[in-house]
């Protein structure tokens, strides 16, 4: 998840024009969920990228991160947290509307490789208080926003963390890669 350096992850009305990304990062993205299967989205940011991913390989002008990740997206299974998706049936797709905790836990039983999570502040936020996140893999952008969508807001309980990499990229972000510490 990209973040500011004050820990906002879009600004007051949802603006992300200020993340730097570039061919390093999309190359280094790419690579890391290459070997990941399963996305897990909050419904506002799942319709976003279902309107765009499972055709955005497809158009002439189409990047090669724009090939590859909607390739990914195709075939990667997609875990939506809505309340108002309830009783639709997608392909390749898990809605989640209620018991959140005993239902993340019921798919990390299954088959398969890590669970990453894209965006989706309001799932995240549903996510860290249900103690439900294992890791936190994020791009600190180097900006100062001052006021936005926070990150971690309202945490009930402290959750420590161990830091297992880092990486700075050229364009001024750092990675940013920790396993909750249980």
């Amino acid at each position: 998840m990209h973040i500011s350096l004050d820990g906002f992850v879009a600004g007051p009305n949802g603006e992300m024009n200020w993340i730097k990304v570039d061919e390093e990062i999309f190359d280094y993205v790419g690579y890391r969920i290459s070997e990941t299967d399963a996305a897990l989205y909050g419904r506002a940011t799942y319709q976003m990228m279902e309107n765009y991913w499972p055709t955005a390989g497809d158009e002439p002008d189409a990047s090669k991160h724009d090939i590859d990740h909607s390739k990914w997206y195709k075939k990667a299974h997609k875990i939506v947290l809505s309340k108002t998706m309830k009783g639709v049936d997608l392909a390749n797709t898990t809605i989640i509307s209620d018991n959140l905790s005993d239902r993340i836990n019921e798919i990390k039983q299954q088959p398969g490789t890590e669970i990453l999570l894209f965006g989706s502040p309001t799932a995240t936020h549903s996510l860290i208080n249900e103690n439900l996140i294992d890791g936190y893999w994020l791009f600190v952008n180097p900006i100062i926003l001052g006021q936005g969508i926070p990150l971690f807001v309202d945490i009930k309980d402290k959750v420590k963390l161990k830091l297992l990499t880092t990486r700075q990229f050229a364009c001024g972000v750092t990675e940013l890669n920790y396993t909750v510490d249980r």
